[in-house]
């Protein structure tokens, strides 16, 4: 994908992991020493191809990082650092504890963590300024958009996030996006525009549906998401839990 980071995709398609979960082996040039984000779901052949794309570079992989514990990100964890000997870092889930704004060298590779907690409460992101890439994990992906993954997900939560990766991308620090599922994004400010535009179209109409009489998250739902295939309703219904609770917390 660029210079510095290579994605090798999970064999593991559905309607919520698009493509299947992208695997992402980063490394800086001339490097004998890589780090891996998000080796994925418990797949043996996965895991054999992400240590096979690192060797075939002659590296070996030294660090493992999540964006957050999804099983499809992170259910391999354990297996990946009993065949690389690589220790695991994330936000929390009895790992070593990345924090926000934390500076990680690898083999003369920069990686910044970013917090970007919504999708669920431990999810991070990961800046690579040597490309102005942020690694987004499922706060943006390369097509469609995201569930808050309620209970443990939060929409306030989750706006900040959006925002504060609008602000890098004003800044010039984040020009394109690696995200955990679908293509790569070209367009780190566009992506986010069109991200806080859906979610302030669907709240909106979160508000219309309540002033129409619908009271539980299912009625919504079907009011609100009928444009959506039924087999991703019951995500949508994760959003809307948490879109209802949001507004519940809003001044009247």
């Amino acid at each position: 994908m660029t210079a510095r980071a290579a994605c090798v995709l999970c064999p593991n398609p559905s309607p919520m992991t698009l493509d299947g979960t992208n695997t992402w082996v980063v490394a800086e040039p001339g490097s004998t020493e890589a780090v891996v984000i998000d080796p994925g779901p418990l797949d043996e052949g996965h895991l054999a191809r992400v240590v096979s794309e690192v060797e075939q570079a002659d590296r070996r992989v030294v660090l493992t990082l999540l964006t957050h514990g999804h099983l499809d990100h992170a259910e391999s964890a354990e297996r990946f650092h009993e065949l690389t000997g690589a220790p695991v870092r994330a936000f929390g889930r009895g790992h070593d504890d990345v924090a926000p704004g934390e500076v990680i060298r690898v083999g003369g590779l920069e990686i910044v963590a970013v917090a970007t907690p919504g999708h669920t409460s431990d999810s991070y992101s990961y800046l690579l300024p040597a490309e102005t890439a942020l690694l987004t994990g499922d706060t943006i992906l390369g097509r469609g958009t995201t569930v808050v993954a309620w209970p443990d997900g939060h929409l306030e939560s989750y706006l900040e996030s959006l925002h504060r990766i609008e602000a890098m991308t004003r800044t010039g620090d984040v020009a394109r996006i690696l995200p955990g599922h679908g293509p790569y994004v070209a367009d780190a400010a566009a992506a986010t525009t069109f991200y806080l535009a859906h979610r302030a179209e669907r709240l909106n109409q979160v508000r219309a549906a309540l002033a129409a009489g619908d009271r539980t998250a299912r009625e919504v739902v079907e009011r609100v998401y009928a444009d959506v295939p039924r087999n991703v309703w019951g995500a949508a219904e994760m959003s809307v839990q948490a879109q209802l609770e949001y507004l519940r917390r809003q001044p009247s």
